[in-house]
């Protein structure tokens, strides 16, 4: 990338320090290609206590001379800011400091140490998430509980319709998949416990299964899957579209506008769903005792009556609000963290995706242990 330099012949570079401070200098001449081994020479006599770098009164330059002082302003530790060009020269610089990340990449290091920095890098991002993922829950519960004292506020219309998207056209794939799992649970239930001969005991294995924890779960994953990536998506959408700073601009809040509706909606329709999936697993079981172990659906329903309590359905149903603001959180957080570009959204909804299924897991886990050391 070389300017016309026109007919003037070329000048030395050099450089004087500015008048009134000894951490400036003031450069000068030609710092084009033709003079490279100069330039160098000259970067190098200049003091190290120098700060900033005055070239515009460099009368031509070339892309040479630009990444030379870049290097030089790398090598120094100086400021973004301080080399400074004049504005004939600002498109050349600006052209270059833009390609410059399109150069090759140097080869991953596979040693312990860069193995080490990887990880340590890794837990930091996974801590920074964590404490994001935390100021987003507070800052939404805190205009949650101001939707008590505006109630204007909120968004009936948009919450209805996320509340259809959300629940009502899940329906069929959460009670399917529901039921196909409990008469897979039933079916392996039975071909064990028939080697004790205790093949009724299948009715008590797939209700408590499916009350307590296997109907909660499986709806969170499906949504997990389904309306987390689905929120990322949206709100990642408008953000790479800057719609979102449009809505700031009017004077709204992003938050009363986008989140607070997807969170209501899911706060709504997961228990639903969750009592969809409990009843779709159940039936899964009786048809299995009715067409495999010979169990009649009057002497399965009698037997479930006999022997269900009402603790295991409370304790499963009591997973479903915590489920919900996780997914709906870490969808819409997310979704507010995409960059710009199509890439950046792909990358955003992959990851609320995994946070969100994985979460799920982890807080069911925990909840299991807690519940089973309560009595409950």
């Amino acid at each position: 990338m070389r300017p016309d330099y026109g007919p003037d012949l070329p000048e030395s570079p050099g450089w004087t320090p500015a008048p009134g401070s000894a951490q400036e200098v003031r450069l000068e001449g030609d710092w084009i290609l033709d003079h490279a081994m100069e330039i160098a020479a000259r970067l190098r006599e200049i003091p190290e206590g120098v700060a900033a770098v005055d070239a515009s009164g460099v009368r031509r330059i070339d892309s040479a001379g630009v990444m030379l002082l870049a290097r030089f302003a790398r090598q120094r530790s100086l400021a973004v800011d301080a080399l400074r060009f004049s504005d004939r020269h600002t498109a050349l610089v600006q052209v270059i400091d833009d390609v410059a990340d399109d150069r090759p990449t140097r080869r991953r290091d596979y040693g312990f140490a860069a193995a080490l920095e990887r990880l340590g890098r890794a837990t930091h991002a996974v801590g920074r998430d964590i404490v994001e993922l935390l100021g987003f829950t507070g800052e939404n519960l805190v205009k949650l509980l101001r939707l008590l004292r505006q109630p204007r506020r909120f968004r009936l219309t948009a919450t209805v319709a996320h509340m259809e998207q959300v629940g009502l056209d899940a329906v069929p794939l959460v009670a399917l998949l529901s039921y196909l799992v409990g008469a897979v649970i039933a079916f392996l239930g039975s071909t064990i416990l028939a080697d004790f001969g205790a093949e009724i005991f299948v009715v008590e294995l797939v209700s408590i299964a499916f009350l307590r924890e296997f109907a909660v779960l499986l709806t969170a994953i499906v949504l997990a899957g389904r309306t987390a990536s689905a929120f990322t998506a949206q709100i990642g959408a408008m953000k790479a579209r800057e719609e979102i700073d449009a809505i700031r601009t009017l004077g709204l809040d992003p938050i009363d506008l986008l989140v607070i509706p997807r969170l209501v909606a899911l706060l709504v329709m997961l228990p639903l769903l969750t009592f969809v999936a409990m009843m779709a697993g159940l039936a899964g079981g009786v048809t299995v005792g009715a067409f495999d172990l010979e169990i009649p659906p009057q002497m399965y329903l009698a037997r479930m009556h006999e022997t269900l309590q009402l603790r295991h359905f409370l304790v499963g149903l009591s997973k479903a609000p915590v489920f919900a603001m996780v997914i709906g959180l870490i969808g819409c957080l997310e979704g507010m963290r995409v960059q710009g570009t199509a890439q950046s959204v792909g990358e955003r909804t992959t990851s609320s995706v995994v946070q969100a299924i994985s979460l799920v897991i982890i807080i069911d886990a925990l909840a299991a242990l807690w519940f089973m050391n309560m009595g409950w």
